[in-house]
């Protein structure tokens, strides 16, 4: 069939470890037709919602991935229901124009578009609130713009994470422990003094082990997740903030917390869901690009981009 990926420019791939290009070169692999173009390109006229769609082959060396090349051709413009699957893999911010993204992809969806993970699933899911659905699992934690509330969430607790809701690879995230050193303007920086809420969790000492990422596929889970694990004397384990990333098995909390989930969240068009766990305590609920297929597969051998070409075939059948 032929395959829409909607994502950033694919100049800006790191091919060698990017989840989105290890989907493309699986779903090559068993012929299907790959197509890309960037959320820009999206288009509603009144009519079919459209997009001006490049063809894409991966060519090169199999082996060396950093040897691996694309071949691209001009643009056309195709509607969104002329495709057999559309994958969104564009990554945050989660600003309006993504939820404007949401909402053309919507409009298509309507008109027979078969789109993963379904738009309306993924405005849904905040990625740091969607875990108040899931109490069980979560560490204290507390959103607001209050700086009351957050001076005394830290009080109580001593050693707290505070962050903003909207980032991400790790952006924006601070420790204040028990001395309360900067608390105050920590608090109102990322507030914004007030105008913006705040994400305060009390600090899970499990994160020197590592910031788990654990994948629902199709509602199922990979049998590894990635530990993200903090490096020196950072307090944040994203690999874009220098993390250092170990597979390991799923433990029986992981497997637990993923069980729980799995089948709730793909009941609502959630495809593929990446979710970060510390120790035994959920923190997060990724939706719109989750990672970390490559790492997997390289450390373990355990085929990720295939098991997710799999769910993506039953499910667009």
């Amino acid at each position: 069939m032929d395959i829409l990926f909607i994502a950033d420019p694919l100049a800006r791939f790191r091919i060698y470890k990017d989840s989105t290009y290890a989907m493309m070169a699986e779903a090559q692999r068993r012929g299907h037709v790959l197509h890309a173009c960037e959320p820009q390109h999206l288009a509603w006229s009144g009519g079919a919602v459209e997009a001006d769609v490049r063809h894409v082959e991966i060519v090169g060396d199999h082996v060396d991935l950093h040897r691996e090349r694309w071949y691209v051709e001009k643009p056309v413009a195709r509607p969104l229901t002329s495709f057999g699957a559309v994958l969104m893999r564009k990554d945050p911010p989660f600003d309006m124009e993504y939820v404007t993204a949401t909402w053309l992809l919507e409009i298509a969806e309507r008109q027979g578009a078969k789109i993963f993970n379904r738009p309306q699933a993924i405005r849904d899911h905040s990625e740091k609130l969607a875990i108040g659905e899931f109490p069980q699992f979560v560490a204290p934690t507390l959103v607001t713009r209050d700086a009351k509330r957050l001076r005394a969430f830290h009080e109580e607790h001593g050693d707290v994470i505070l962050k903003p809701l909207d980032g991400m690879g790790g952006m924006g995230v601070f420790r204040v422990k028990p001395d309360g050193m900067n608390l105050g303007s920590i608090i109102e920086m990322l507030s914004e003094d007030g105008a913006r809420s705040v994400m305060a969790q009390k600090y899970i000492p499990e994160i020197k082990a590592g910031d788990k990422r654990i994948l629902l596929i199709g509602g199922e889970p990979v049998p590894y997740s990635l530990a993200r694990i903090p490096q020196g004397n950072e307090v944040r384990g994203n690999l874009a903030a220098g993390g250092l990333g170990r597979a390991q098995p799923l433990t029986a909390r992981d497997l637990e917390i993923a069980r729980t989930l799995g089948p709730v969240l793909a009941a609502r068009g959630l495809l593929l869901v990446g979710l970060d766990a510390i120790g035994d305590w959920l923190t997060e609920v990724n939706v719109t690009s989750p990672t970390c297929f490559r790492e997997i597969m390289d450390q373990t051998g355990f085929d990720v981009a295939g098991m997710f070409i799999d769910a993506l075939e039953r499910a667009a059948a």
